[in-house]
């Protein structure tokens, strides 16, 4: 912590904790014990149990967890992609082109996602391109969502990046390509490796978009949760969220690894 005083420190440190507590813990306390519950008519709940767990395990919960990593891994390789390409094609270009650029990527992040899913639900529901009803039409729907953070974090990273470690490669007689693929992409594995995170929990979590587009045989969890939730099997959507977020946070986990050791490279 920057803050060398220790009374300070201690009352930054209460002062987190008294806000962080109610607003972030709490909440996914709550989801952990309803999950492990039978009832809860008072304060607290009762009846522990692992029956919500079990329904994880049926067909339907563990394919629509499949869909759902699959999407998010789909679409976090496509959005850093495309954010690492437009990025590097921004900083390339003057103030005014880099404004246009980020506004472009920003405007899915500025609208409600459901505004978006509606867009891609008319855009590609007449021929001559036909995706309502496919898989390919949600893929496309959470690449367009979590893209402009991959831009983002991708821009960031570029601006603190010395330009001296290019100009080097260049002045030994290494071409465009060499210069990227050896040097600048190196040093940017920590800021894509956060961004591959970012967008993966991001599109592990996304509902509104999808509710409008998905399949039939393509049904990620959110809308699994959302269904039984919706039913009245609150516990058992309970254990459907903590296994969502189990799963979410163990590959962020493993991102953060690669993120680390890039960042001793």
């Amino acid at each position: 912590m920057l803050v060398h005083d220790r009374l300070t420190r201690r009352s930054i440190q209460t002062v987190f904790l008294l806000v962080f507590l109610p607003l972030f813990a709490l909440p996914l306390a709550v989801i952990l014990a309803a999950s492990l519950s039978t009832n809860w008519s008072g304060a607290l709940p009762s009846g522990f149990t692992l029956e919500h767990y079990a329904a994880v395990l049926n067909g339907p919960t563990l394919d629509a967890l499949r869909v759902s990593v699959v999407t998010a891994v789909i679409a976090s390789v496509c959005a850093l992609v495309a954010g690492t390409w437009a990025a590097l094609s921004a900083h390339s270009l003057g103030p005014r082109g880099r404004r246009v650029m980020d506004a472009l990527f920003m405007l899915p992040v500025a609208v409600p996602t459901v505004v978006v899913g509606l867009a891609l639900l008319v855009a590609f529901s007449s021929p001559p391109v036909l995706l309502n009803g496919t898989q390919m039409i949600v893929f496309i729907a959470h690449t367009v969502l979590v893209t402009a953070f991959a831009y983002q974090s991708v821009s960031a990273a570029l601006d603190r990046l010395d330009p001296v470690h290019a100009q080097v490669a260049a002045s030994l007689g290494a071409r465009p390509a060499r210069t990227l693929f050896l040097v600048r992409l190196p040093l940017l594995l920590p800021s894509l490796s956060g961004a591959a995170g970012l967008c993966f929990a991001l599109s592990m979590g996304e509902l509104s978009a999808t509710m409008m587009l998905y399949p039939p045989d393509w049904t990620p969890l959110p809308v699994r949760i959302f269904t039984a939730t919706d039913r009245g099997a609150l516990f058992t959507g309970s254990a459907f969220a903590v296994v969502l977020m189990a799963t979410t946070l163990l590959v962020m986990f493993a991102l953060s690894l690669v993120r680390t050791r890039a960042g001793h490279r």
